[in-house]
C-alpha cells in the first residue's frame, strides 16, 4: 500500500508540472493540442478530450508533456495564428516554458507547509550522534582515549558534529598511513633530516651501509572539515603530495626507528617523504551524563575507521505558529535544494559513479519504506524534495528538457531571429535518445539496487 501511496505522490509531480505549462498557455491564449501523461513510447492507456485539448496516458509512465499546434506540421491553424506557440512574444514563451518548474517549487512549498501544520515540527537538518558500541580490536587506539559506550559525539577537531557524514568525513580522512603527505611537513622534516646528516646530499642516492639518523617526526595535521560540510560540501585540507610505490615500501621500514641503514636505494628526499606519513591526531569532544569531555588525542587506524557502532537520532523543530512554520518549512527547503545542487554536481564531475545513479523505481522503493515505516508526513517531505530535484534536473539546459528550450529562446533573443527549426529538432532529437539512454540506465541501476538489497 506504501508504494502505491508513493507512486501517485510521484504522479502528482508529473501532474501539476504539466498543468504549469498547460495553465499559462491557456492563460497567455496560446492552443494546447495535447496534455500527454507519461511519454509516447508503446500504447496509449486512455484517451479523451477535454475543450479542444486530447488528454492521453501512456504506457510508459515515466515522464509528461504538453503538446502546442507548432509541434503537428499538419496543423490546421494558419502559420500566423495567435494560438501558435511561437508567434507568441518572448517573455510569454519563456513564461510558459518556466512555468512547470515554478509549479514544482510551488507544490513542494505546499508539501513542506502543508506537513508542518499537520506534523507540528520538521526535520532540523542535524542529528544527534550516540556512540552505541566500541566494536574496534583491544589493541586500538580507540580504547586510549577513554571514549565509552552511551557517548554523545559533539565535537571533532573543534568541528560541531551535527551529521554522520562530518563524522564519516573526518575520520575516513584522518587514517594513518594513507600514502599522503603535506608539502609543508615534508621540508620541515626534511630540514631536520639533513641537520642530523650535514653530508648527504637531497636527490643523491645514499651508498650502501651508510647509517641515516632520524629524526622525532611531527603528526600531520588535523583534518578540518568547512562550515558547511553539513550540506556537503567538501573539507578542507593544505596541498598533499602521494608518495610513490617505493617511498611508502620506505615507510613502513622506518616506522619506529631511530636509524636507517642505507641499502643504496633511496636519497635523503626519499627518507623525508616516508616519515612524513603518519597519522593526523583525532581529538573528540562527547557529552557524558550532561556534562562535556574532552578525549585523549588519538589515531585513526590504515582503514579510516576508529571501529564504533553509531545511532543517529534526527533533531526536530516545532512549528506550532505561522511564523515558526513559515521560518523552518523554507529553511528546509533551501538546505535541502542546496545538497541535492550539490549532489548534481558531484554527478557532473564524475565523483559520484554512474552505478550510483538511481531513478523512479528505486525512488518509488525507499519512498514507500519510508511511509511505511516513517508514516506518511515523511513521505510527504520526500516527495517535496523531489519535486524540487525535478524542478532543478527539468531547468538543466539540455535540449527536450525545459531549460533547453529556455537555452533556445536566449540566443534567440541576443541574435534577434529564431533558431531555425532544422537545428532545435536536431539537438532536441539528441536530448532525448540521451534522456531514454539515462532513464534505461537509472531503471537498470534500480532493479540491481533492489535484487541486491542495497536498499
Amino acid at each position: 500500500m506504501s508504494i502505491i501511496i508513493m507512486l501517485l505522490l510521484l504522479s502528482v509531480l508529473i501532474l501539476v508540472h504539466e498543468a504549469g505549462h498547460f495553465a499559462t498557455a491557456r492563460m497567455f491564449g496560446i492552443k494546447v493540442d495535447k496534455f500527454g501523461f507519461g511519454l509516447p513510447i508503446g500504447p496509449t492507456l486512455f484517451k479523451t478530450k477535454l475543450g479542444e485539448t486530447e488528454i492521453l496516458v501512456h504506457a510508459f509512465l515515466l515522464g509528461g508533456y504538453v503538446s502546442f499546434p507548432d509541434d503537428d506540421k499538419d496543423c490546421d491553424l494558419p502559420e500566423d495564428s495567435p494560438e501558435r506557440f511561437l508567434n507568441r512574444p518572448i517573455h510569454e514563451r519563456a513564461i510558459v516554458i518556466s512555468a512547470g518548474v515554478i509549479a514544482n517549487i510551488v507544490i513542494a512549498f505546499v508539501l513542506v507547509f502543508m506537513t508542518a501544520i499537520l506534523w507540528g515540527h520538521l526535520p532540523s537538518g542535524k542529528y544527534s550522534i550516540k556512540v552505541q558500541n566500541i566494536v574496534a580490536p583491544k589493541e586500538a587506539n580507540v580504547w586510549k582515549s577513554g571514549l565509552k559506550n552511551g557517548d554523545i559525539v559533539k565535537s571533532i577537531n573543534g568541528v560541531k558534529i551535527e551529521n554522520s557524514f562530518a563524522l564519516l568525513s573526518i575520520v575516513g580522512s584522518s587514517k594513518s598511513y594513507d600514502g599522503k603527505i603535506y608539502s609543508a611537513l615534508l621540508e620541515k622534516n626534511y630540514n631536520k633530516l639533513k641537520e642530523l646528516n650535514p653530508p648527504l646530499l637531497r636527490d643523491e642516492i645514499i651508498p650502501p651501509q651508510v647509517a641515516v639518523l632520524l629524526p622525532d617526526v611531527g603528526l600531520e595535521p588535523q583534518v578540518v572539515l568547512s562550515e558547511k560540510v553539513s550540506k556537503g560540501l567538501k573539507y578542507d585540507k593544505d596541498t598533499q603530495i602521494k608518495l610513490s610505490d617505493s617511498q611508502i615500501k620506505l615507510r613502513d621500514e622506518l616506522i619506529g626507528k631511530k636509524v636507517y641503514v642505507s641499502d643504496g636505494v633511496y636519497t635523503l628526499n626519499d627518507i623525508a617523504y616516508a616519515i612524513s606519513d603518519s597519522w593526523h591526531p583525532l581529538d573528540i569532544v562527547v557529552e557524558r551524563d550532561g556534562k562535556l569531555i574532552a578525549l585523549k588525542s588519538f589515531a585513526v587506524d590504515k582503514s579510516g575507521k576508529i571501529g564504533i557502532q553509531l545511532a543517529s537520532k534526527e533533531i526536530y523543530r516545532t512549528t506550532n505558529t505561522p511564523f515558526t512554520i513559515m521560518k523552518y518549512g523554507t529553511k528546509y527547503l533551501i538546505d535541502s535544494t542546496y545538497s541535492l545542487c550539490y549532489g548534481l554536481y558531484q554527478i557532473f564531475t564524475g565523483q559520484i559513479p554512474l552505478k550510483d545513479l538511481h531513478g523512479i523505481v528505486a525512488i518509488t522503493k525507499v519512498g514507500g519504506d519510508i511511509i511505511q515505516n516513517n508514516g506518511i508526513f515523511s513521505g510527504l517531505l520526500l516527495t517535496a524534495l523531489i519535486s524540487i530535484n525535478l524542478a532543478i534536473v527539468n531547468f538543466l539546459p539540455i535540449p527536450a528538457l525545459d531549460g533547453g528550450h529556455i537555452m533556445f529562446i536566449i540566443i534567440e533573443k541576443i541574435k534577434g531571429s529564431r533558431v531555425s527549426e532544422a537545428v532545435i529538432e536536431k539537438f532536441s532529437a539528441i536530448g532525448f535518445l540521451f534522456l531514454i539512454a539515462l532513464m534505461l540506465l537509472v531503471i537498470v541501476n534500480d532493479i540491481v539496487g533492489i535484487v541486491t538489497k542495497k536498499f
